[in-house]
């Protein structure tokens, strides 16, 4: 996952992958570490104390389906970003300073909502490393953020396309603070040995093969506003506080995202285990988010049920037995007791009194 801001977010961007306890599972695949082993290389310096401090042994670096903690990935690339003096980690054809990824930080911060500061963020990552391109884009209900190469990356092409990835999206979730469900993620490479872990990554499903590598999540995301200020801004880089998406249990646009599912979906709706599963998530994880955004499953379904009935009711002639299918009830009479505890009127009154 995302690596830690430390004092100037020289970390932001070192995909990890977090265990149930920080740093305890290994599953962030030795390729990332060869990469980094490999902008050593690039500089001419030797990357000894930095694996070591890391606790990586060198026959690590031989076994390509190895993987190491989360922790471990952030000493070495701490360490690399020092040594180094590139936040970059050797993929582009300059070096990103210590310091250059708060800078960006800094920039967005002042953004009235999320679609400002990512198109902040975007526009100066170009006057920074001229390498790659990023651009925020709206279609209908959907946003993406898309990365065009304009350089051959090489060997360094994976690790950097999906640490600049993770980087972002784990910003916008801090800005927010709010986890942004992704909907999809895309790479421009074929599935690598280790592709497993991009299901732990970015928690969608991902494609590879691609045009171009891109992110794709709901665009009503764009229009929350910022909560972090400079003061937050200053003791999360004080304080190292880790940019990742796992650490957000809130999301502050699940009410509106179930509320859709439960419209544009029904058929896969009927159960939470269903309706989770269509969310990316457990059943448990959503009635309890829910609960902490002062709703319920039942409310909601109950909410979606009314307007549906009340709609068939007032543009069909269809019989109450037929509406009570359409709206998800069992049988008839269970849905004429749910539309009386909704409005105080059985269906057949309430369409009598709306024809007047």
């Amino acid at each position: 996952m995302m690596k830690d801001l430390r004092q100037s977010a020289e970390q932001v961007h070192t995909p990890c992958v977090r265990g149930t306890h920080a740093g305890s599972l290994a599953a962030t695949p030795i390729a990332f570490v060869q990469a980094i082993v490999e902008a050593y290389e690039k500089y001419g310096k030797d990357p000894s104390q930095a694996l070591h401090s890391a606790q990586i042994k060198p026959e690590f670096l031989r076994n390509p389906k190895h993987r190491i903690s989360a922790l471990q990935m952030e000493r070495i690339s701490g360490a690399a970003m020092q040594e180094l003096d590139d936040e970059g980690l050797g993929w582009f054809s300059r070096r990103l300073p210590w310091g250059s990824y708060g800078m960006l930080a800094r920039s967005s911060i002042s953004a009235p909502n999320l679609a400002v500061a990512l198109q902040r963020w975007c526009r100066h990552h170009g006057l920074i490393a001229d390498d790659i391109r990023l651009r925020l884009d709206t279609t209908g209900d959907q946003a993406t953020l898309t990365i065009t190469e304009h350089t051959d990356l090489k060997s360094l092409r994976e690790f950097c396309l999906v640490s600049v990835l993770r980087n972002l999206h784990g910003l916008a979730c801090w800005l927010v603070d709010s986890r942004i469900a992704l909907q999809g993620a895309q790479f421009p490479f074929p599935a690598p040995e280790h592709q497993d872990v991009y299901s732990v990554l970015f928690s969608c499903p991902t494609v590879f093969g691609a045009a171009s590598a891109m992110l794709c999540f709901d665009a009503r995301y764009l229009e929350l506003p910022l909560k972090r200020d400079e003061t937050a801004l200053q003791l999360m880089l004080k304080r190292a506080l880790p940019l990742t998406v796992h650490q957000y249990r809130r999301d502050r646009l699940l009410v509106q995202r179930v509320r859709q599912a439960l419209i544009g979906q029904p058929e896969y709706t009927h159960s939470a285990d269903d309706l989770a599963a269509l969310l990316a998530m457990s059943s448990r994880t959503l009635h309890r988010q829910l609960k902490e955004e002062g709703a319920s499953l039942q409310a909601l379904k109950n909410e979606v049920r009314r307007l549906r009935a009340q709609e068939l009711l007032l543009r069909t002639k269809r019989p109450v037995k037929q509406l009570a299918q359409a709206t998800g009830f069992k049988n008839e009479k269970s849905f004429i007791r749910a539309f009386r505890g909704w409005t105080g009127l059985s269906p057949t009154e309430f369409r009598r009194q709306s024809a007047f």
